[in-house]
């Protein structure tokens, strides 16, 4: 296209301020096709003028149009005003043209604060933290000096980045410089810090940094409640929410808040708690935002409470395709398979596309449910009705999904198939299945490739000594068991939650520290002598340690699962469901004693566990011994 315009000689020079006037009016209009007609006739176009083009070249998303005006800015040189080239770069970035924009601040000469931030931001925006760090050491070898909003975004450029440690001693360093700089008490650039530092799983700094904070408004409350509850510390994040509701000032919760106390009570099954959050959002009128909805189908879904789930699911005109997700999963991870695939059709039919989430969904439904066939026609729907190649969480679904029924010869055809590399997901599901049906060569294969991707995690070096134990292969127990110790590592402890009476309750296996637990332990003993008479056969194989009956007896009625259960008889009424969440699986003793309490003690008892939920009642489980 052109960019000539009339020359200073031309007779519209005497009319230059009305073309002025008149572009910006025109701009401010929305009518930018004709702006730019008039402004190819004007010889002095004013810096208001260029910045109300550039702004409305954002307003139409039009990338040519934009292209077009930075062509008239550096044919008369004004592209190296500071003001102008902020502008532009902002320009191209909410046009998802970094190049570009990288291009005006690589030609720009005269490079103020405000041009330098403007570079952080659009390449913090496009993901290129480390581009972002990298000018950052530039910019600090130079006069200018850091404001609050070159700190932010420098941060949350470490965020845009892969985490690593040297990127958390790079937030450090920031950090230090906001301090020794003064700005502690802005309030958004310490927020920025408490996300940073959540995203980087330090929950003690961001709880300090936010301690620390002089003033505190609804959005640094929000961050520290999500950074605790998603880094699995839900209790903390429910206290901190009951604290922001006693504070006397304007930090009234908003959605982004509600959204994180729900994932907590959802993480520990508090359902009578969710149910109080639920009646607050609806007086706040937070009802109809998605995100909130989605929360609280998911919230239901794990607290065992599927028909309210479903209830607010039906009550929402406009589903996305998350809160279609949110319904499939809460009906898989109970077991019902059929009913997830339902909905999975059910939401194609109604013109929703399906996500990768979706399939991970539905493929996981399948996997509780034992949908062997199902399952894999979902599977390869995929890639021919849905043009979708599966990730390695897909491939991962497929593995359990085989593993679980005991098709372990076609899992491992699929890892052996796999079109992308087989990561942790993937071989962790194919030991998982290892584990269920005993399989020491397998097992043994996945922990090689296991023990080189992600040598850290106990759970892989714990999952083979179970293997080696139910295989009697009591020399490899002790010398996985010595690996472990070598590399400094643990197993993750067993813990199970109850909520009574809108408290939750945590229990450890070894915790003499709690003021019930003799109590518990003596009910537990008392319920296992009573139910042996009528049956109950304690499993004590899954003990991985070779000691003699009664002791591995003692150790599995000290599992994390009985005390809450134990607790909950004691402190429900008769007629309640009992409601308990695990960290871990279930263990194969476990389910059988909740099996039957159900029976005898005539309770229904709802056990959710890692993978699923457990419904027992009248003896058996919803799961039928498939898990």
């Amino acid at each position: 296209f052109s960019t000539s315009r009339s020359s200073p000689k031309s007779p519209l020079c005497s009319l230059s301020s009305n073309n002025n006037q008149l572009i910006q009016s025109l701009c401010k209009q929305g009518n930018l096709k004709k702006a730019l007609q008039v402004f190819s006739q004007e010889p002095n176009p004013t810096q208001h003028t260029y910045e109300l083009l550039i702004l409305s070249c954002i307003g139409r998303n039009s990338l040519s149009d934009g292209l077009r005006v930075h062509c008239y800015l550096s044919d008369d040189g004004t592209d190296q005003d500071p003001f102008l080239a902020t502008k532009l770069i902002n320009m191209y970035s909410e046009l998802d043209s970094i190049d570009d924009a990288r291009k005006v601040f690589d030609k720009s000469r005269e490079r103020t604060i405000y041009v330098w931030n403007a570079i952080f931001r659009a390449l913090t925006l496009a993901g290129e933290g480390l581009e972002v760090l990298g000018l950052y050491r530039q910019m600090n070898r130079t006069e200018i000096r850091s404001d609050r909003f070159t700190y932010t975004f420098v941060l949350k450029a470490c965020v845009a980045s892969e985490a690593s440690p040297e990127l958390l001693t790079k937030v450090k360093e920031i950090h230090a410089h906001i301090l020794r700089n003064g700005f502690e008490s802005q309030v958004h650039m310490m927020t920025t810090l408490v996300y940073v530092y959540s995203w980087f799983w330090c929950v003690g700094y961001a709880a300090k940094v936010f301690d620390k904070m002089p003033v505190r408004n609804v959005v640094s409350w929000s961050a520290m409640i999500a950074c605790y509850a998603n880094n699995g510390r839900p209790f903390e994040a429910l206290e901190l929410f009951r604290e922001m509701i006693l504070e006397t000032n304007d930090s009234f919760p908003n959605s982004v808040t509600m959204v994180s106390v729900l994932q907590a009570c959802a993480a520990l099954a508090a359902l009578e708690q969710g149910k109080v959050l639920h009646g607050f959002i609806l007086r706040r009128s937070l009802d109809s935002i998605l995100p909130v909805i989605n929360a609280l189908v998911t919230m239901y879904g794990r607290c065992g409470k599927l028909e309210l789930g479903q209830r607010v699911f039906d009550q929402t005109k406009e589903k996305d395709v998350v809160l279609w997700n949110s319904l499939i999963s809460s009906y898989g991870i109970h077991g019902f398979g059929h009913k997830a695939i339902q909905i999975f059709k059910e939401m194609i039919d109604n013109g929703v596309s399906p996500s990768h989430v979706s399939f991970g969904s539905v493929l996981g439904a399948c996997s509780h449910a034992g949908l062997v066939e199902e399952g894999k026609m979902l599977f390869e729907s995929m890639v021919k009705e849905h043009g979708m190649s599966p990730t390695a969480h897909h491939y991962a679904c497929m593995v359990d999904l085989l593993g679980r029924a005991n098709r372990l010869d076609e899992a491992t055809k699929i890892v052996e198939e796999m079109r992308i590399e087989p990561g942790p997901l993937v071989w962790g599901a194919l030991l998982g299945s290892c584990r269920i049906h005993c399989n020491v060569d397998l097992a043994e294969r996945a922990c090689r490739r296991l023990f080189e991707l992600e040598p850290t995690n106990a759970g892989n070096y714990v999952l083979l000594a179970d293997i080696y134990a139910q295989a009697d292969m009591w020399r490899e127990v002790k010398r996985v068991k010595k690996l472990l110790k070598a590399r400094g590592l643990q197993k993750v402890p067993g813990r199970s939650w109850i909520e009574i009476e809108r408290k939750s309750h945590s229990f450890m296996s070894v915790d003499e520290f709690n003021p019930h637990y003799e109590q518990l332990h003596a009910l537990v003993f008392k319920l296992s002598t009573e139910m042996k008479e009528k049956g109950y056969v304690p499993r004590t194989d899954v003990v991985l340690y070779k000691l003699d009956e009664e002791e591995k007896e003692r150790i599995v009625l000290g599992h994390s699962e009985k005390l809450a259960v134990a607790f909950g008889l004691i402190n429900s009424n008769h007629g309640e469901p009992i409601r308990v969440t695990k960290n871990l699986r279930l263990c194969e003793d476990c389910h059988t004693f909740a099996k039957f309490i159900s029976k005898f003690a005539e309770r229904e008892i709802l056990i959710r566990d890692v993978n699923r939920y457990h419904h027992f009642q009248y003896g058996a489980c919803s799961c039928g011994d498939y898990w």
